[in-house]
């Protein structure tokens, strides 16, 4: 078997859609023969791309890194014979970006300052995903970093799109000095007596996910902090031992910190691109992409957590 353009493109439908059904209606075909061409595909690099969930499907560790790729072959193979307008070729273009709260954000625009100094960026700090929407409909931004989870999708109409750029497992930061931080991973129940510091409703259903876990693990936490502020913050409160948390995957723990995967990783959350289809064109969008994704390699590669837990999960599944 060998790779084309028509294999990518399936690959990368599958993960804008988050499902191989969505990605077969997207591309046409039917969810059998996708499910078929996927498989070939993982049978041909030697590893599986996507972790299959309840709600539908995420990149592995090794899909993120195929994913990059492929959407990088696949935005070059389509700028192929395509020039600039006379005239506009190097004139700045400004974007206006909302961003929840993401590691991903610093690296993108460093990518994408290099790769296109045609194009600036003022950024808003937006936590709530819901809000971010808002700004992309009312026209008073332009494209966005958000998130969501599987099963319940990012709403908004048709004059805005999304994509996802990696779904990834939610972990937990400890104190160093808590009596499971040697475990390797720890389940939900394990920590049915903590204190947990807890990020606001982000209005795209966070609560929700967080409080049905711990009630799918037999508990409702008795005491939560709301807190949104710094990492840095964050970590102090935990390692002063006034708590737990909840934290992205490839957190760097600092200081009396440690990071560990949840048991079965009963939780997962979406970090998705964001735009208005009027304002930002396809090869803008491709750039940005891009960007996040090779961003969102570079935080794996400096988090020897997650690595191990890629490890420790997939490990089964390869031939």
């Amino acid at each position: 078997m060998e790779l084309d353009l028509r294999h990518l493109r399936v690959l990368c439908a599958i993960a804008d859609t988050g499902s191989v059904g969505r990605a077969a209606a997207a591309l046409g075909a039917s969810q059998p023969a996708t499910s078929t061409q996927l498989r070939r595909i993982e049978r041909h690099l030697g590893a599986p791309l996507f972790e299959r969930l309840a709600s539908g499907v995420a990149p592995t560790s090794f899909g993120v890194e195929v994913l990059t790729a492929a959407r990088d072959i696949l935005a070059r193979a389509d700028r192929l014979g395509r020039r600039p307008t006379a005239g506009t070729a190097h004139v700045p273009r400004e974007l206006r970006m909302a961003a929840t709260i993401t590691p991903v954000l610093p690296g993108l625009l460093l990518r994408v300052r290099h790769q296109r100094p045609d194009l600036r960026f003022t950024v808003s700090s937006v936590y709530r995903s819901s809000d971010i929407v808002e700004l992309l409909e009312r026209s008073k931004a332009d494209i966005a970093i958000a998130v969501d989870y599987p099963g319940m999708e990012l709403r908004h109409s048709e004059a805005v799109a999304h994509r996802g750029i990696v779904t990834e497992p939610v972990f937990v930061a400890l104190p160093a000095g808590h009596p499971l931080r040697h475990h390797t991973d720890i389940t939900l129940a394990d920590l049915a007596g903590e204190a947990w510091f807890l990020t606001p409703d982000d209005g795209t259903g966070w609560h929700e996910v967080f409080y049905g876990a711990c009630a799918a693990a037999g508990f409702t936490p008795a005491t939560v902090h709301e807190f949104l502020g710094g990492r840095q913050e964050l970590q102090d409160l935990i390692a002063a031992g006034l708590g737990v948390s909840v934290v992205q995957a490839t957190t760097r723990p600092l200081g009396d910190v440690v990071v560990k995967p949840l048991a079965g990783t009963p939780i997962w959350v979406r970090y998705l691109l964001a735009w208005r289809r009027a304002a930002v064109n396809g090869e803008v969008v491709e750039a940005l992409f891009g960007a996040a994704n090779t961003t969102y390699r570079d935080l794996i590669t400096g988090s020897p957590h997650f690595q191990a837990w890629a490890a420790r999960t997939y490990r089964a599944a390869r031939p």
